[in-house]
């Protein structure tokens, strides 16, 4: 990155740097309502200023944030940062649109459709000295950050198979709904596999190839609503898996390595909390049952263990650190590019029926 890309201008700084950041959200949809605007609100720190909301009367919940009807609309405003949460399609012009504006931006997963958009976009955000970032808010559950634990610790050993699952029964369509029509970047995997795929990233790095299995399992279904897809590593298989058809749903995590195995059922509680409209300073307001904590065995024995606190908040945290010049980026633009690419690539391996290199030409 060109340096102060991680953050505001000098002057930029001296500006906030006693003061509350304005963030603009473009879209209030289902991700913009339960995945950003708590989130955002419940960050010290950020004001969430203005809501681009198209349709609509405002949310009563949000008396102190102006709503607006178009990016147009939002740039006459006072934004120190833009968070787009708009339906996959229009992600890349929007961001492009708030980069020239001189704004910094977060896009909502997937970063684009296509990895070309998505260069496009880091190497926009360079020449305008801003930054460019991917809401990867599942990097931050209390689940994830266990089995970061339990694999840093060394408790599996060197972790030979990693399975993270997300699983559910929805066997029948939803109405209306735009991920489940036959649009670019629809579909289970653009819709989870940024996270599973993220995840595995900060675990094992970058794999040597992949492979895939993206499909169409219900009734009536156009898009793909399950996947399995291999990260293949020297000495390690790391599998991504999901499916809308799990009427008795497995572990979410299985990690077994040459000293052991972590095993975990359940979801973390952030986003059911999110729905019922709980929100992130309310106290124990994700708090996890003992009864969903993982156990990890190995040849001693086999003993629980409590699964460790997060919040979607800290990536929110990470950015407002950021702009103020005080933190390196957590979801930086390289990244993203590699999560794009693990995308794509697995798409390509699923349609060509094999496995892939990494470093595959041609995406």
């Amino acid at each position: 990155m060109m340096p102060l890309a991680k953050g505001l201008r000098n002057e930029e700084q001296s500006d906030h740097a006693n003061n509350v950041l304005n963030v603009g959200l473009v879209g209030f949809g289902f991700a913009g309502k339960v995945f950003h605007a708590p989130v955002i609100r419940a960050v010290e720190g950020l004001r969430l200023a203005v809501i681009v909301q198209r349709h609509g009367d405002p949310d009563p919940r949000y008396p102190d944030t102006e709503f607006v009807r178009s990016v147009d609309e939002l740039f006459t405003r006072p934004i120190d940062l833009v968070v787009v949460a708009t339906p996959n399609t229009s992600h890349h012009p929007i961001a492009k649109q708030c980069l020239l504006a001189g704004h910094h931006v977060v896009v909502d997963k997937p970063f684009t459709l296509t990895l070309g958009e998505a260069e496009q976009l880091v190497q926009l955000a360079k020449k305008q000295r801003r930054i460019v970032s991917v809401y990867q808010d599942r990097r931050y559950t209390g689940d994830f950050a266990t089995v970061q634990k339990v694999v840093s610790d060394g408790a599996v050993g060197r972790v030979v198979t990693y399975e993270s699952h997300f699983d559910r029964f929805r066997p029948e369509l939803k109405a209306g709904a735009w991920r489940e029509q036959k649009l670019p970047g629809s579909g289970v995997w653009f819709d989870l596999g940024p996270h599973l795929f993220d995840q595995a990233l900060l675990l094992f790095g970058v794999p040597e190839a992949i492979g895939a299995d993206i499909r169409i399992e219900r009734d009536g279904a156009v898009v793909d609503d399950a996947f399995d897809v291999t990260l293949y590593y020297p000495r390690t298989r790391a599998s991504l898996r999901g499916s809308m058809m799990a009427t008795s749903v497995g572990p979410t995590w299985i990690v077994h390595g040459t000293k052991g195995s972590f095993i975990k059922y359940g979801m973390d509680p952030q986003e059911a909390a999110l729905k019922e409209g709980r929100t992130p300073d309310e106290p124990d307001w994700d708090t996890e049952p003992e009864s969903m904590y993982g156990r990890l065995t190995t040849p001693d024995g086999s003993r629980v263990v409590p699964t460790l606190r997060s919040s979607f908040t800290r990536y929110y945290e990470n950015v407002r650190d950021v702009l103020l010049g005080k933190a390196e980026l957590a979801v930086t633009p390289e990244w993203s590019l590699d999560v794009m690419r693990g995308l794509v690539l697995s798409v390509e391996s699923s349609e060509r029926g094999c496995v892939l290199p990494w470093d595959e030409p041609g995406l």
